[in-house]
């Protein structure tokens, strides 16, 4: 039996990821904050799905770091760990607080590190040894009014440079998907007439939906894509490239 954990399991990506990766034979941990009536329902369907496969939801703010050490010990099992929490706030860098900064590095970047620290044994002595970020085209391209989260997202991607290469020699690849528009939360806020002009702006002429993410996870965590490390790979319909 092989264990995926999922940061994020309770949003929109996470969701599909858990579903994708439940339909291939995997055994989650689902992490969620605030969402735990999401992944509980979420369990009870992949359970109704999968009777052979074991689920299981732990509860966790990412933004407390030192809540981190008593988290991975719920942990048995690690063969793959994906990052798929994720927040944005909107301001000028002038208007942007201290604890948003803080908060904002923590969960897409602070909080995971010590995760991946952790578990690092866990995922060497695994067949797999899978770490995928779900990061955004904003780590590269860069998004005014969210100076922070380009920033933290831009971070994402360095790391998965240097510390692929640190775990290569223990079977561990490190990979990053930087999703465009998709459908969630995250786009909700905009009005009707923005979200056509953002449809114009992507060559494919659509959003993106959270399962043409969650199908690339699925790859980067099987056996197969073992020679395929450090990356960022856009998932964006052509936008911002």
């Amino acid at each position: 039996m092989k264990f995926a954990l999922i940061m994020g399991a309770s949003g929109g990506i996470g969701q599909a990821i858990a579903f994708e990766l439940a339909q291939d034979s995997w055994s989650l941990y689902l992490h969620y904050n605030n969402g735990r009536d999401t992944v509980e329902q979420q369990i009870k369907e992949l359970q109704e799905q999968f009777p052979k496969q074991d689920f299981f939801a732990l509860q966790m703010d990412m933004k407390r770091e030192e809540s981190v050490s008593k988290f991975v010990e719920n942990l048995f099992q690690v063969d793959a760990v994906v990052f798929a929490s994720g927040f944005t706030e909107y301001h000028l860098l002038t208007e942007v607080s201290v604890t948003e900064i803080h908060d904002l590095l923590a969960v897409h970047l602070t909080t995971p590190i010590q995760i991946i620290q952790l578990l690092q044994t866990k995922l060497a002595k695994s067949e797999f040894g899978r770490v995928v970020f779900i990061s955004s085209v904003y780590g590269e391209a860069g998004s005014a009014m969210e100076v922070m989260y380009s920033t933290a997202k831009g971070a994402q991607s360095a790391f998965v440079k240097a510390y692929s290469k640190e775990v290569a020699s223990l079977g561990i690849t490190v990979n990053a998907l930087a999703p465009g528009a998709i459908e969630t939360n995250m786009i909700q806020d905009f009005t009707p007439e923005e979200l056509e002009a953002l449809k114009e702006d992507i060559p494919v002429g659509r959003l993106g939906h959270v399962q043409d993410v969650s199908f690339w996870v699925k790859q980067l965590v099987d056996k197969r894509s073992e020679y395929l490390t450090g990356q960022t790979i856009t998932v964006s319909g052509g936008w911002l490239r």
